[in-house]
């Protein structure tokens, strides 16, 4: 096992909580600046790990 391939995908499922967890606030927003707040700082964090999650996947090669 390949401990950055590990840490990819760890890096991408977070990316992707953080991301569903944005949709989530974003469906029940009320438009106050709380909810604008939290809206871009987990979208923004979600974006970050998602693709370097996926960018860690990607070009870590296999060896066996």
């Amino acid at each position: 096992m390949n401990l950055k391939r590990i840490f990819g995908a760890i890096l991408t499922t977070l990316g992707i909580a953080a991301l569903i967890y944005d949709a989530v606030v974003f469906s029940s927003t009320s438009g106050s600046n709380q909810d604008i707040k939290s809206l871009v700082i987990y979208g923004v964090l979600g974006l970050i790990f998602f693709s370097s999650g996926i960018s860690l996947v990607r070009t870590t090669k296999d060896e066996a």
